[in-house]
């Protein structure tokens, strides 16, 4: 992997670097998302690595850690923040997973965990048994709908796709925005490395799924983008993803995973000791009333379906947990 000739300039890395450093560094199931469009990335002279960011406000905004050798992330961190004083700016991140809080203590950050990210290991999954009844009923009547599920490529799907993209952003409200940032896209010169499974309701595009390489101890894939008819049959998601795992466990997939879902998995037991004491109070608060803020428990609903592992994550402040530094986590994301 050849370094770019940059150490500070954000705009001046290549995608391909980044995406080589994920795969060699990144142990986090969202890491892909680093290389979504609109993101801009910090390097240090020093070291390899690379850490990828947007500007929301007053803030850099990162997303996941320092993707960096063990031995350099904590200053490329530190350097990164520095970087960030000298735009007048703080940093908040975000998708931060527990091997990384050590590196974030280290150069002074506060720490809270923030939500749960969800996964299943696919050696011998299977939706056999009792507590799966559910969930095969509800694939089986997709079918008996007519839903078929096949994987395709994506150019050869983009118009239906963006199309299905309007109608069901229409569904949500007149006041709905497309988020960003903190799910993934498709298209652009990644795409060769994402997979995308659809659902066909009569030839004609009903639903689809979007999975992202991860990297790391828990390797495979993640389940991403993805979007549905408003009114398709029921079931549609569940009978793509049931084939979209059948797919990867062919083929030797470790693990599918679900991505991460803000306030939920919520555990005292895995916050650190410099915690914000406040900042947990209104993460757990939000937890109980925030759907209007981002739509947690109907992503944790569908997640749960899987019988998921739950793994935590956390958000770190540069200055201190500090409310306009997680609403301009949201102003990335475009939820505000």
């Amino acid at each position: 992997m050849s370094k770019p000739a940059i150490s500070s300039t954000p705009d001046s890395v290549s995608l391909e670097y980044v995406r080589q450093a994920l795969q060699k560094y990144s142990d986090n199931p969202s890491a892909f998302l680093a290389l979504n469009s609109g993101n801009s990335y910090f390097t240090s002279p020093t070291g390899d690595g690379v850490i990828a960011f947007r500007k929301a406000g007053r803030y850099l905004v990162q997303m996941g850690g320092a993707f960096a050798p063990e031995a350099n992330c904590a200053e490329l961190l530190a350097r990164f923040v520095e970087f960030a004083k000298s735009q007048r700016s703080k940093v908040v991140a975000v998708h931060v997973q527990p091997a990384d809080r050590d590196h974030y203590l280290e150069v002074g950050f506060t720490v809270n965990q923030v939500g749960g990210s969800y996964a299943i290991d696919l050696a011998g999954y299977t939706l056999r048994g009792s507590k799966f009844m559910q969930l095969r009923n509800k694939i089986s009547r997709a079918h008996r709908a007519g839903i078929t599920v096949v994987e395709a490529d994506q150019a050869d799907w983009a118009e239906q796709m963006a199309a299905l993209d309007q109608t069901w952003l229409h569904s949500k409200g007149k006041h709905a925005k497309p988020l960003e940032f903190l799910i993934g896209e498709y298209g652009g010169p990644m795409q060769p490395h994402r997979r995308l499974f659809v659902g066909l309701l009569d030839g004609n595009l009903a639903g689809y799924i979007s999975y992202s390489p991860v990297y790391g101890s828990r390797p495979g894939w993640l389940h991403d983008l993805s979007r549905r008819l408003p009114d398709g049959p029921p079931g549609i998601m569940e009978a793509i993803n049931k084939t979209a795992i059948e797919t990867f466990q062919m083929e030797g997939a470790a693990w599918l995973h679900f991505g991460f879902t803000p306030f939920t998995g919520l555990d005292p037991q895995l916050e650190v000791a410099s915690r914000s004491g406040w900042f947990r109070w209104l993460v757990n608060q939000l937890g109980i009333w925030g759907g209007s803020v981002y739509p947690a428990k109907s992503q944790l609903a569908y997640k749960r379906k899987w019988d998921p592992i739950t793994l935590p994550e956390y958000i770190a402040f540069s200055d201190g947990a500090s409310l306009r530094g997680f609403l301009s986590v949201f102003r990335a994301a475009n939820a505000l």
